[in-house]
């Protein structure tokens, strides 16, 4: 028997979403496009919900775009994430040919979600805001503006002491890497609970959190830039209050309270496992900050299977940083511990998890064994 599917309607028009319609004509085959940043010509994050969807019945998806994104190589291995409320995401299996990204699914129910990695929406980070500044110790020091006027809040967890260490943490620079912010919502839920870890390391150091760098950039479907088109990352050496302003910002108030050590949480498009990039290449760097860096890979690897040091960037050689990136600018200007913390789209190869691959939940477990690795060598950041 032959089923006739019915007509889909296709939209992004939401917070993160992202999607352009080139042909939605025959159900069984849609034809999409991705939008690229405003200003800019990255593209790579989609998020878009169809609706008309006949429960039973195969819809097969195509970006037909996908082989001029910023990272072509990043599709090879990589599937989309799903979900039929916005609450419960699972991968779909998906292929590369070289031009198409696609993906099908037998339809449970007449609507569904796609999107290049689970989204953090602007109201839970709202909410997570609220949450946070409702416990004890955690203050919002300050809030900055964006572009587009958003609020960008500092929160500080802990009293401001004397002699107390300050560590920083960052997060969603890059506006598509989503699981940037559930790591933040990670750190606020450890926070909350309130263990003798937690209590531990907060009694010699404050925390800075700035759960979101770039809310326009996540709010209109970007990948990598803010609405000016400016990549928030290669900004540390040029920041401005007219095209990056959320760098101005938090470079301000680093100056203003200092920083013993530095965490820029991002995620990447290409390599499926979990790692750190350091400061290796800066000028004055030291063993001493070698030492720091070599000691937090160890005790994060010893306190998770999500992490590991035999994957990620190439190092750079002595004195040949890029010191726009907010990493390399940090550790020289505060000659700190200063790191990029880098989490998959795809799904951490060494400990993989065929359903929802890399995740918010294990990019929020990951948080809490950073917080856990802080409290480990706090007192020997100076």
């Amino acid at each position: 028997m032959t089923v006739t599917l019915s007509p889909l309607h296709i939209d992004c028009d939401f917070d993160s979403g992202n999607i352009e319609v080139i042909d939605a004509s025959n159900p069984a085959q849609v034809r999409l496009a991705i939008r690229p940043d405003t200003h800019s010509g990255h593209y790579q994050w989609f998020h878009f919900r169809v609706s008309g969807l006949t429960p039973g019945q195969k819809h097969r998806f195509s970006l037909d775009n996908a082989a001029g994104s910023s990272y072509k190589n990043a599709w090879t291995g990589y599937n989309a994430v799903a979900s039929y409320d916005q609450q419960a995401w699972f991968r779909v299996p998906s292929q590369f040919d070289g031009t198409a990204l696609s993906f099908e699914i037998t339809a449970q129910q007449p609507q569904i979600w796609f999107a290049y990695f689970e989204p953090y929406p602007r109201a839970r980070h709202n909410q997570l805001i609220e949450r946070a500044l409702a416990l004890p110790g955690i203050t919002l020091l300050a809030s900055g503006r964006s572009v587009q006027g958003r609020d960008i809040p500092l929160l500080r967890a802990g009293d401001g002491a004397a002699g107390k260490r300050k560590v920083w943490f960052i997060a969603q620079q890059h506006p598509g890497e989503h699981m940037a912010e559930w790591f933040m919502e990670g750190l606020i839920d450890r926070l909350q609970a309130g263990d003798a870890t937690v209590q531990q390391l907060l009694s010699r150091a404050d925390l800075y959190l700035i759960p979101n760098m770039n809310p326009d950039g996540a709010f209109l479907g970007h990948l990598r830039t803010n609405y000016a088109g400016k990549d928030l990352n290669r900004a540390w050496q040029d920041a401005n209050v007219e095209l990056t302003p959320e760098v101005f910002f938090a470079q301000a108030q680093m100056k203003q309270y200092g920083v013993d050590a530095f965490i820029d949480v991002h995620g990447d498009e290409e390599i499926p496992h979990v790692f750190t990039a350091a400061c290796e290449g800066n000028p004055g760097y030291t063993a001493r900050l070698a030492h720091l860096e070599e000691t937090f890979r160890n005790t994060l690897m010893s306190l998770t299977a999500d992490f590991q040091t035999t994957h990620g960037y190439t190092r750079d050689a002595p004195g040949k940083a890029n010191t726009t990136l907010a990493c390399n600018a940090v550790g020289m200007a505060h000659d700190c511990l200063s790191l990029t913390l880098e989490m998959p789209f795809k799904d951490h190869d060494d400990a993989p998890d065929p359903r929802t691959g890399w995740s918010g939940l294990r990019s929020k477990a990951l948080a809490s064994a950073v917080l856990d690795t802080l409290a480990a060598m706090v007192d020997d950041l100076r």
